[in-house]
């Protein structure tokens, strides 16, 4: 069974393909907000990568999210559109947890921590379990300071990942055992998707391309900014 993963939520493209033996090929580019522009190219560099026409994949990974909406958009409908033409099943992972699977060895609590602009951060919290990592918060979207509030009120030794703990790590980082994760834990990873979603395949823990749901966590910024110009 071959899984196509699609990832798209944030500033970074990434796409892999993996089956029984792994990850066979990946590719991960950051160039500003061309996420449509990069995606297709992607698929087909790592089809060649991993020797694998497009037809043999048997399921198709989508990150569905939190994350910025136009590249959530254009990762979930491309997954969609390929679904559909290929006639497979989807599986959909959220963002957070493709950032905290990485460091599913340490055995401090992780915080998943995402750049939402508007001064904002998508963020949970997990911890280690034989396996992989478990979500022990529900994904949540406020400031900083809100997320360093809930850092004080449980001062455990904390590992933060992802972008928006690299933006904020002055807010984040300034208490006792709290730690910010490295550059290469910028970006919720293609590989980590097709590795998550390939266990869920093999139990055929996956839905149809329709029922593909996004998890926003707050309005679109078009939608912000048409609310306060209305308001104003």
């Amino acid at each position: 069974m071959l899984v196509l993963g699609l990832e798209t939520a944030t500033a970074e493209v990434g796409c892999a393909i993996g089956g029984h033996e792994g990850v066979l090929a990946s590719s991960h580019s950051a160039r500003g907000k061309r996420h449509a522009e990069n995606l297709t190219p992607a698929i087909e560099f790592v089809c060649h990568q991993a020797r694998v026409e497009l037809s043999e994949i048997s399921c198709v990974a989508v990150d569905n999210g939190p994350g910025l909406f136009t590249g959530l958009r254009v990762g979930v409908a491309s997954g969609k559109a390929i679904a559909q033409a290929l006639r497979v099943p989807m599986i959909t992972v959220s963002s957070l947890d493709l950032l905290a699977f990485p460091l599913r060895y340490t055995d401090r609590r992780i915080a998943a921590v995402i750049d939402a602009r508007r001064s904002e951060v998508f963020w949970a919290f997990y911890r280690q379990v034989p396996g992989g990592v478990q979500r022990v918060s529900e994904p949540a979207v406020g400031s900083p300071d809100e997320l360093a509030a809930e850092l004080v009120a449980d001062p455990c030794d904390t590992l933060l990942c992802g972008d928006g703990a690299i933006r904020y790590a002055e807010h984040l980082s300034g208490f006792p055992n709290v730690e910010v994760a490295g550059g290469d834990h910028a970006y919720p990873s293609a590989r980590a998707l097709v590795q998550l979603a390939h266990a869920r395949a093999l139990r055929e823990d996956w839905i149809r391309p329709q029922e593909v749901e996004l998890l926003y966590l707050r309005k679109p910024d078009a939608e912000i900014n048409w609310s306060m110009r209305e308001g104003a």
